[in-house]
């Protein structure tokens, strides 16, 4: 598995689209910050078939210290949800399951048996 940065990112943007990095580079970051700004308000964020990032809430709680066993008050914080999309799932699923018999069999049950032979024989 690979880590690719933000300016891996821009330099692709940048040469499929034919734009200067520099102003693929504000573009993403633009893009970036308002997802950030949105969040920071209390929004939810939908993004047809890549997926919906959520902030949620998370209470104030008594911990307790595992080496001391000492309780803990843990104030309330805000955390991001990642629902992931449609598309992205389904992409996501076909670059990385691994192929087994049982798995054919049970992609043929979710697809119907005609859909499953179209897509045996791409």
């Amino acid at each position: 598995m690979l880590t690719i940065t933000k300016r891996e990112l821009v330099q692709r943007i940048a040469e499929k689209t034919g734009v200067q990095q520099i102003n693929a580079k504000e573009v993403i970051q633009s893009f970036l910050d308002e997802i950030i700004n949105e969040l920071a308000k209390g929004n939810r964020l939908e993004f047809r078939d890549f997926g919906v990032f959520e902030p949620k809430s998370k209470a104030h709680r008594v911990a307790r210290n595992p080496r001391t066993g000492e309780k803990v008050e843990v104030p309330e914080k805000t955390t991001v949800k990642f629902k992931v999309g449609r598309l992205m799932k389904k992409k996501i699923q076909k670059d990385y399951a691994p192929s087994t018999d049982t798995e054919e069999e049970d992609s043929e049950d979710d697809m119907g048996s005609e859909a499953h032979e179209r897509a045996v024989h791409k």
